[in-house]
């Protein structure tokens, strides 16, 4: 299957502690890929050098074959790579349908600046991506509603409706499912699988139980540099990946 995004020899120093060190990763479209690995392994560190918010040290990034090592987040944004955050990023005095509006509004118009608040020309489409992104996430019943009042559950989906109102091809989530009760992270799931109908989805997650029922394929970091790459079952049953686990997660995470 042809790769849609790619790193080679990728890596991001913090002085003398380097967090990831050349990774070679690569995925393919409309593959639903986790990332996985015990804490301090460079998961996040990994998925903000994809987002484009933090910098790359060495190696570099490809999309559909493009070299975006140097391209802002924004500019990322707009190609078509978004990322839901592990703690929401929202707009708390703002409504569910005004948060995904600034999104839309900011994808239709190009980069943010003063102007996304002036009439737009193209408000149908925003208001079109706004109110998809919105059903999507199933969150059409609170869309009045302040963003800072929501349950916990809600405010991480409307992360990912912020996401998704940017129009993406690879959608990046981080921990979507933390903190949440067991029946909303089920919901969650549920709504993760079809958005990976339709997108390419990369997640870091620690419910395994979640990881394994969802994944196409996983990569395991550790320390900073990838372990193992595999599909579930191979993941389930790779030696190295359980004794990486044995400081974060039991044995029995791993294989249940």
């Amino acid at each position: 299957m042809t790769a849609i995004l790619e790193t080679k020899g990728l890596g991001k120093s913090f002085g003398r502690f380097a967090a990831n060190a050349d990774i070679d990763f690569s995925v393919a479209q409309g593959e639903l890929r986790a990332v996985i690995g015990p804490n301090g392994a460079g998961k996040t560190t990994f998925f903000n050098m994809l987002s484009g918010t933090t910098d790359v040290t060495s190696g570099a990034i490809f999309f559909k074959g493009c070299d975006i090592t140097r391209l802002s987040g924004t500019r990322r944004v707009h190609l078509g790579i978004a990322k839901a955050f592990q703690t929401a990023n929202i707009y708390p005095e703002q409504t569910v349908l005004q948060n995904c509006r600034l999104a839309a509004l900011a994808h239709t118009q190009g980069a943010f600046a003063l102007e996304v608040f002036r009439r737009s020309d193209r408000l149908t489409d925003v208001d079109a991506l706004a109110e998809r992104a919105i059903e999507q996430l199933e969150l059409s019943g609170v869309a009045g509603v302040r963003s800072g009042d929501l349950a916990h559950g809600d405010k991480k989906r409307l992360d990912i409706a912020i996401a998704l109102a940017t129009k993406p091809e690879i959608l990046l989530l981080d921990e979507p499912v933390a903190g949440m009760s067991r029946d909303e992270a089920r919901k969650t799931e549920a709504l993760i699988r079809k958005l990976a109908s339709s997108m390419t989805v990369l997640i870091i997650e620690h419910d395994m139980d979640l990881i394994m029922g969802i994944s196409d394929s996983i990569t395991v970091l550790e320390s900073g540099s990838v372990l193992a790459n595999g599909t579930p079952a191979e993941i389930r049953a790779n030696g190295r990946v359980q004794d990486a686990y044995l400081g974060g997660h039991s044995e029995a995470e791993i294989e249940s």
